[in-house]
């Protein structure tokens, strides 16, 4: 077996502690606004934000970055890191991505592969620059990191529509089982994607994070 599978599990595994599980990027929002109902709607909800930000612009910034950290190429990742940064529609979602990148580079600086050093070079680190720092460290090959990467998004969403919804845990089965078929393709097409081609034009998704920051009562953070 690859030892890099098991890297790549571990790295997509809810218990690395970056706090994932806090947020719910405006899922909790259209939950309260009657959007998200049910299995069915939560199924549409979290399809289209895979199909239309997660797999072709976060997923393409990754694959971009883990060509840059197997290149050392710093002068490219601050670039890549300042551009996904600056992509962040709302507070909550930048907030997002930094505490969960810092959370990571934390974490890496107390194993033995890692002494966060690599991260110095960096002002604010977002969660797919320190993610794919690892996942290159651990020679995880590009298109199994993106659909790990993009697997461990699509199961947070469910959790989140579990304890938001609520829905059972059988229908959270079934909705990773339908979304979870279109990982394979996505992961392939961000792989060979130039990174011209990112496009996350999804003003639904960016208009619920909104509201989501004045939502009177929420038990998540985005």
């Amino acid at each position: 077996m690859n030892p890099s599978l098991i890297r790549l599990l571990q790295l997509a595994s809810p218990t690395l502690p970056v706090g994932a599980y806090t947020y719910s990027q405006g899922l909790e929002w259209a939950v309260e606004s009657g959007t998200v109902t049910d299995e069915a709607s939560a199924g549409r909800w979290i399809g289209d934000c895979l199909r239309h930000s997660l797999g072709s612009f976060e997923a393409v910034y990754l694959a971009h970055m883990l060509a840059a950290w197997d290149e050392h190429d710093l002068p490219q990742l601050a670039e890549l890191d300042a551009e996904f940064l600056a992509s962040r529609e709302t507070a909550e979602l930048r907030a997002e991505t930094l505490q969960m990148g810092h959370s990571l580079v934390k974490l890496l600086e107390q194993l033995p592969e890692f002494s966060g050093a690599e991260f110095t070079a960096f002002p604010q680190t977002t969660f797919p620059l320190a993610w794919s720092c690892v996942a290159a460290r651990w020679r995880v090959p590009p298109e199994d990191a993106i659909a790990g990467y993009l697997w461990s998004w699509l199961e947070n969403q469910v959790m989140a529509a579990l304890k938001a919804v609520p829905l059972g845990q059988t229908a959270g089965q079934r909705l990773l089982l339908k979304l979870g078929d279109l990982l394979p393709e996505l992961a392939r097409q961000a792989a060979i994607a130039p990174l011209a081609a990112a496009c996350n034009f999804l003003p639904a998704f960016a208009i619920a994070s909104c509201l989501h920051e004045t939502q009177y009562t929420r038990i998540f953070r985005s």
